[in-house]
């Protein structure tokens, strides 16, 4: 990818708060990180983040009851073997990181570092909300990154994002007690009639800054749909002492 193509991405990505970049990741790499992915899923190799364990609309009642055993999560990816921490610490993420920070990008392992799951049948509804609501840093500029390993869509669960809501000062009483955006509220109805969906193709990757409003519907197809998402900072921000945020070591991308 050309210097001004990334440029010209991480110039949108300040403007809306995310960007598509289209077949970011090779077809080889993409069908490598799938097989191990579905690897993994089919091994049920701990650690795990269940559906029921959230409770999300949609999930199963409990890990006792009919689908309980419906996975959300594939946590701790980098861990996982060296095809996930080639992909997270790859020069082309990190150059692409290093434009738009101007900073040596760090590697979250707290944070997102997962396979990211979304079944049929009982696979959850995720509500509006903001990645950084449960994190804790010294800054508040992080980005994820999404990689498609499928087909994403709507009908699927795939992601949509309010843009320019990452540049927005909402108000705590915009949110619910768990810190979803409430679609409840009329203040908050123009900004949701505002959502976008990209459809993603199988390697296409979606940067996305740690406050833009995001959601996803339920996978309404017969296919489970599999995205490796991770969590960056600049060098120059810290993981505040004593948080989930500082639990584990972080992986600076030289």
């Amino acid at each position: 990818m050309s210097a001004s193509s990334v440029a010209e991405q991480v110039a949108t990505l300040r403007q809306q708060g995310f960007v598509v970049a289209r077949q970011f990741a090779t077809p080889d790499t993409v069908a490598a990180l799938r097989d191990q992915a579905r690897q993994e899923l089919a091994r049920q190799n701990e650690p795990i983040e269940y559906e029921a364990d959230l409770q999300y609309p949609g999930a199963p009642a409990s890990r006792q009851a009919q689908g309980g055993s419906t996975v959300r999560r594939l946590l701790n990816a980098y861990r996982r073997g060296p095809l996930f921490q080639a992909w997270a610490t790859s020069p082309a993420v990190a150059e692409w990181l290093r434009a738009y920070f101007a900073d040596t990008p760090v590697l979250s392992t707290a944070h997102h570092n997962c396979v990211m799951t979304k079944h049929p049948a009982y696979g959850s509804l995720t509500g509006w909300h903001q990645d950084i609501r449960y994190w804790s840093f010294s800054d508040d500029d992080l980005v994820s990154t999404w990689l498609a390993l499928g087909h994403e869509t709507a009908d699927n669960g795939g992601l949509f994002f309010i843009p320019e809501s990452h540049a927005q000062s909402f108000s705590a009483e915009q949110f619910d007690e768990k810190k979803f955006f409430r679609a409840d509220l009329p203040e908050n109805q123009p900004w949701i009639s505002r959502a976008v969906c990209p459809d993603l193709q199988p390697g296409d990757v979606v940067f996305f800054h740690c406050r833009t409003l995001h959601a996803a519907r339920q996978n309404s197809s017969q296919q489970v749909k599999l995205s490796l998402v991770h969590t960056y900072y600049p060098q120059s921000c810290t993981p505040l002492p004593g948080t989930r945020s500082a639990s584990m070591p972080s992986v600076p991308l030289a």
